[in-house]
């Protein structure tokens, strides 16, 4: 049937061409799908590339418009308070020796006992003071395990 080299029958010749194109069928298909899907993925990146820059390009702008505008503002104010001199207003009184007590409140005889203003709560109250850490509480540090 065969010689000692592998000479091929004549009847053996057909299978084995029809397996090569089977085999091979697929691969320009494929070298062409993947082409095409190179092609759409390097527009994407050069979209998203002209995308980033443009938005960049948008936040400078609105970067200098927004440094523009509080300028704008800040020499407004600064041209309102010194126009206000000018102009007459109504002179305010300013009391010289404010009070630091709360105004007085009368309370009926009844709730008086029970309700303490704020300010002889807090007097009342006495500074809070940490206690000590005990000494089984504090730990060594030296053989504190840190893991990442």
């Amino acid at each position: 049937m065969t010689t000692l080299f592998g000479t091929i029958e004549s009847a053996e010749a057909p299978l084995i061409e029809a397996a090569a194109r089977k085999k091979n069928g697929w691969l320009p298909l494929l070298t062409v799908l993947f082409l095409i899907s190179y092609a759409l993925m390097t527009m994407l990146i050069v979209e998203q590339g002209q995308t980033i820059e443009s938005q960049r390009a948008l936040i400078r702008e609105l970067l200098r418009d927004s440094k523009e505008l509080s300028a704008a503002k800040a020499n407004a104010n600064q041209q309102k308070t010194a126009q206000a001199p000018l102009t007459a207003r109504p002179q305010q009184t300013i009391p010289q020796n404010p009070s630091t007590q709360a105004p007085y409140t009368k309370t009926p005889s009844s709730q008086a006992g029970s309700q303490l203003s704020v300010q002889d709560r807090a007097a009342q109250q006495k500074p809070f003071h940490m206690p000590p850490k005990l000494a089984s509480d504090v730990g060594d540090n030296s053989r504190v395990l840190v893991t990442i």
